[in-house]
């Protein structure tokens, strides 16, 4: 096949890239300028895309003996990425840029032009793997290193998706990954792996909303309220700044009058008002959600997934919930076996049948445990 390599300067997608070569395809690596300051440069282990990353997947292709090229993609990744991440911000929700960036870039922009090239997959370094069924039909399945599972942030795939994208490290653990980096040859078998996100590349996210957003209404400020009294326990420069079930950098000043801390519970964005309270009322048993992505054949309305393999999984790094999930049209009803906590709109709920990714959708509302 010919293969498309996507080469981000990381050790995960050179050796990507050089197995999808040994396997005896013909590889061209790809790295994606989605910067809008091509002079940008990475901080530590934090964001990605700068010239040092471009620079890192030019010498590993070198090495591998492979193509390569530099894709501009920077306007498309602000208007479906940057853009999508400020106005989630904005009203009030928590979004996931990596998974809007792998189904709005990785695996949409790129693998479109790639196919209109005369490419027949793109390949990159994530954890995760594509099983052909017996049926002729294509799965998405966790990775072996569980830690290092990227099948949540795949979950927006669909079946065509599946069919023209390859993970060569999904049989790998992270470990071994190095390992083979060094033995090739790799000058990036050592690099630390990027953290956060990567267009905040210091990390502050609160601060690159401030900057970003500014004075735009309604996000200049508001109360903290305290859910059971109503009291104003102070204010704040911007709802942008919270996230359902955050507890540090409330700044209020003094405890609840149990002892106990607080956590943000709700965030109205029209007012600004952010609403805090004890953890137990972070407790959600019920799930709606919208923008549904199935990897695989999609599911019938009507259809109700139950037993002891269904999960759904919240957030990236997040703990499987057991779960009865019922189709509805254009929308995931999704009830927990046992309750989750700090589940915010905007987060997507990745369903799993053991660990195969049926699908997900985008959090829209969540039924708190009464109490």
């Amino acid at each position: 096949m010919r293969v498309v390599a996507a080469m981000s300067g990381g050790v995960d997608s050179a050796v990507a890239a050089a197995r999808a070569a040994e396997a005896g395809h013909e590889v061209t690596g790809i790295h994606l300028a989605l910067s809008r300051n091509p002079k940008s440069y990475r901080s530590g282990a934090r964001g990605c895309c700068t010239i040092e990353d471009a620079n890192d997947a030019r010498r590993a292709a070198d090495v591998i003996g492979i193509p390569f090229y530099v894709w501009d993609l920077s306007d498309r990744f602000h208007t479906d990425v940057v853009e999508n991440f400020m106005d989630t911000y904005a009203a009030g929700q928590t979004p996931n840029p990596c998974l809007r960036c792998n189904e709005k870039i990785k695996f949409a922009a790129v693998l479109d032009r790639a196919l209109a090239l005369g490419f027949d997959a793109v390949a990159t370094g994530h954890y995760a793997s594509v099983i052909t069924t017996a049926e002729g039909g294509v799965e998405l399945h966790r990775a072996v290193d569980a830690a290092k599972d990227q099948s949540y942030v795949l979950g927006v795939l669909d079946e065509q998706q599946l069919r023209h994208s390859l993970f060569p490290l999904g049989d790998t653990p992270k470990p071994r990954v190095r390992e083979e980096a060094a033995a090739r040859g790799l000058l990036v078998a050592d690099k630390p792996d990027s953290h956060d996100i990567c267009f905040v590349a210091d990390g502050d996210n609160v601060g690159w909303l401030r900057e970003k957003l500014g004075d735009r209404a309604p996000n200049h400020g508001g109360a903290i309220v305290d859910e059971a009294s109503g009291e104003v326990l102070g204010e704040h420069a911007g709802s942008y700044g919270f996230t359902i079930g955050q507890r540090k950098g409330l700044r209020l000043g003094r405890p609840a009058p149990d002892g106990r801390p607080r956590y943000v519970l709700d965030i109205e964005p029209v007012s600004g008002t952010v609403t805090v309270g004890p953890r137990e009322r972070l407790a959600v048993e019920r799930i709606r959600g919208d923008q549904l992505r199935w990897c695989g054949a999609a599911l019938p309305t009507g259809t109700v997934l139950d037993g002891g393999d269904v999960t759904v999984q919240l957030r990236a790094h997040g703990a499987e919930h057991r779960a009865v999930v019922a189709v509805g049209e254009d929308r995931l009803e999704i009830e927990l076996i046992d309750p989750a906590y700090g589940i915010a709109p905007g987060q997507a709920a990745v369903v799993y049948d053991g660990s195969r990714v049926v699908g997900s959708a985008t959090i829209t509302a969540t039924e708190r445990v009464p109490g």
